[in-house]
């Protein structure tokens, strides 16, 4: 936890640089003007071009990332500001000053796209939320530091604005130097291109711990796009209780635990006798109480309300115990694969092993068995109860139906496998690897369909069981045409073999990146929509109306000292509250923040109308005005400020993610530029009151289209969230074709 959050943190000083140089320049545009002479449109090109370098460094910065990597992107967003503060230190004309913020621009729109996904294939998924938050609260953060500064400049008798704006590249050697000497590839990108061992060594520093194989066959597994993935459900129990059962062997997943001769047998449910039945949960896609509901948000919400409680019963107890599984048996090592793109070699038909090996995980998922499976896709008969060729760190059991290995990957999710088999055309039996996430679901019980919770307890008594929902789907890397290649594991090819040289462009027509896509962009759209760039504008305005001020201006401060000062104190307020955003973030959720917060929000952007609309007298009116700014100000930043650039970075697959993101940011930096500068436009039209009104519709058009179309996604690993959305998207056009 703390590796991870102190990288976040270091990613997250691109923030801090764009909200340092955002107020910078609203200060320093002042003595530009007036230094330069320049006219309206002039000054506005001066702030804006920063807006359009970022926008533009969108348009590619995705599909590189995913070349390139993250990393690399994060070290040139630094040497941008860098060289960004240098030209605007120097600017001897308004042209090369323009030059100065293109650039200043490039790096922006770098970090702001860029440092949400780095977080997110960094951090647990348990609080991936809170750290997601820090890019919001370090650049507000920035943007007080740097207000401060400009409110300390500003008293003296002839401020500089190529300081202020050049302060900026004594800044961005901080970044840089964290960028180079300290932040590590994201292991999520290096398991993409086949860079196994890298990926290996970055989990371990970042998580604190030499066993990270579950995490490292996680990330394998997320490399799928597409796919056709299935809900079913399991009931988990003792292996000798459920072995009595009524099952095809082909159908069960032996799962074992800690101790010595302990394991438990999941098997599907085929009936409704369970406390969330799988037709009720696939019906729920085509049934819907609410019209216009999106069916994804069902399903993710069923996650979140079947999810026990932590250690309130036996049978959490137990789905937990199933992470601790490798330590069942220290099997002799024999011939394993240092499975890696930089030491894996062929030998005959064998992998080589690597020389630093024994501490290593030599393959995140298993070692290669040289069996019958590749002869025939036909794995041998296990002997009961036994353990075939498992070792140390290895998730995966060879034997008719079962697998070994639920391994815990976060939120309450385990990762496991099993084969499956079916007859073929010409009468032989074919089968293959099946990816299994697996999630607890209610409490458990004594016998099928039970809902009696029992008391604590480290292991479940004899004849006790748990339910668990299951996202059941080919794995990532798992074709029928490698079985000759001789396969590594359930992923069955090496990654490398399949990394593409640059973005999956066919995989954004996939259903599940489409609906992800619409979800991602159309928050992103409305969240700009919705007035935080007009209440920023005018809140000197409103707050000078309010006599603020003249008050400011009474202790001997000019008018645009005191107004850097009101908006110094303005950023102040909103860093308390993203703290608490942050804090309840992976807590209540984000999308019960944003349903939470969003009408606080609307009732603010009324009254702040009706102030302006209705003569209530000059007292009153500043009153109501001050106290909308600030409660609308302190609400936004809480969670609709945050949370629209934490769900674009987590519902798209790892291959796309760069990419996908890059569109959503895109989507975010045209938005900005179209209610920026129609403010003018709009004031002179329609007046302050009618711009409000205009913010008010879209932030209940806002309200609605978090409630129907935005999934809770809280504490759940990236890979499954992906899964989701493909499941879900898919059963909705099913639905409609039907």
């Amino acid at each position: 936890m703390k590796g991870a959050a102190l990288v976040a943190f270091a990613a997250t000083i691109g923030n801090f640089l764009q909200g340092w140089d955002n107020a910078t320049i609203a200060g320093a545009i002042v003595y530009i003007t007036d230094d330069f002479v320049l006219g309206s449109s002039v000054e506005g090109l001066v702030v804006a071009m920063s807006l359009i370098g970022a926008t533009v460094i969108t348009t590619c910065s995705g599909a590189i990332s995913d070349w390139l990597g993250r990393r690399p992107m994060l070290i040139a967003s630094s040497v941008l500001y860098f060289v960004s503060g240098l030209v605007m230190l120097w600017s001897p004309n308004v042209y090369v000053l323009c030059l100065g913020r293109l650039l200043d621009g490039f790096g922006i729109g770098l970090a702001v796209t860029l440092v949400p996904v780095y977080i997110s294939e960094t951090a647990p998924s348990d609080i991936r939320g809170s750290l997601n938050t820090l890019p919001q609260f370090l650049g507000s953060g920035g943007m007080f530091l740097s207000y401060c500064m400009v409110f300390g400049m500003s008293l003296l008798a002839s401020p500089s604005w190529r300081l202020m704006l050049g302060i900026l590249s004594i800044l961005s050697l901080i970044y840089f130097v964290l960028t180079v000497f300290y932040l590590p590839e994201s292991p999520r990108w290096l398991v993409s291109k086949g860079r196994m061992l890298e990926a290996k060594k970055v989990l371990q520093s970042l998580r604190g711990t030499e066993d990270v194989s579950g995490e490292m066959a996680l990330l394998v597994e997320g490399l799928g796009v597409g796919g056709e993935p299935s809900l079913e459900e399991y009931i988990i129990g003792p292996a000798d209780d459920l072995d009595g059962q009524e099952t095809a062997d082909k159908d069960k997943i032996r799962l074992y635990g800690p101790e010595e001769g302990l394991s438990w047998v999941a098997r599907p449910v085929t009936g409704q006798g369970s406390i969330v039945s799988l037709i009720s949960r696939q019906g729920s896609l085509a049934t819907q109480n609410v019209p216009l509901m999106d069916p994804l948000v069902t399903l993710f919400g069923s996650v979140h309300e079947n999810f026990p409680e932590a250690g309130s019963t036996r049978g959490s107890m137990l789905f937990s115990n199933f992470g601790s599984m490798f330590s069942t048996a220290d099997h002799p090592r024999g011939k394993t694969e240092q499975w890696d793109e930089e030491s894996l070699h062929r030998e005959g038909e064998d992998y080589a092993s690597g020389g630093d090996s024994d501490d290593n995980v030599h393959s995140p998922l298993i070692s290669r068995q040289t069996t019958s499976m590749e002869k025939d896709m036909v794995p041998p008969p296990p002997s009961h109860g036994s353990i075939l060729s498992m070792r140390r760190h290895s998730s995966l059991m060879q034997g008719t139906g079962e697998t070994v290995g639920s391994t815990g990957i976060g939120g309450g999710w385990q990762l496991a496998w099993k084969w499956s088999e079916r007859q073929g055309e010409d009468g032989k039996k074919e089968g293959g690897f099946q990816r299994v996430y697996l999630h607890q679901e209610g409490v458990p019980g004594s016998r099928p369909g039970s809902l009696v919770s029992l008391p604590g307890g480290d292991v479940p008594a004899e004849g006790e069981f748990i339910q668990a929902a299951a996202l059941v789907s080919q794995p990532a890397l798992y074709s029928k045409s490698l079985i000759d290649q001789h396969p590594v594991g359930p992923a069955m090819v090496h990654p490398s073999e399949t990394a593409s040289k640059g973005p999956i462009w066919a995989a954004l027509l996939e259903p599940g990146i489409k609906h992800a896509l619409f979800v991602g962009i159309g928050i992103q759209i409305l969240q700009q929509f919705s007035g935080i760039n007009g209440v920023l504008y005018y809140t000197p305005q409103i707050l000078e109306e309010a006599g603020v001020s003249v008050l400011l201006e009474s202790f001997g401060l000019s008018t645009t000292s005191a107004s850097f000062l009101i908006s110094a104190f303005t950023t102040l307020l909103m860093l308390p509250c993203i703290g608490v955003g942050m804090k309840l973030m992976d807590i209540t959720g984000r999308r019960i923040l944003l349903l939470t917060t969003v009408p606080v929000l609307i009732v603010s952007l009324i009254l702040l109308v009706i102030a302006n609309l209705v003569t209530l007298g000059t007292v009153v009116e500043a009153a109501i005005s001050t106290t909308c700014v600030i409660i609308y100000f302190c609400v936004f930043v809480t969670a609709y400020g945050p949370i629209p650039n934490i769900l674009c970075s987590e519902i798209f697959p790892t291959r796309v993610r760069g990419l996908c993101i890059a569109i959503c940011a895109l989507a975010y930096w045209i938005s900005d530029i179209i209610v920026t500068y129609s403010l003018p436009v709009l004031l002179d039209s329609i007046g302050l009151a009618g711009i409000f009104g205009i913010y008010a519709v879209v932030c209940v058009i806002s309200l609605v289209f978090i409630y129907l179309k935005v999934p809770e996604t809280k504490g759940m690993p990236l890979e499954v969230i992906t899964e989701f959305f493909s499941v879900g998207a898919r059963q909705i056009a099913a639905a409609k074709n039907e």
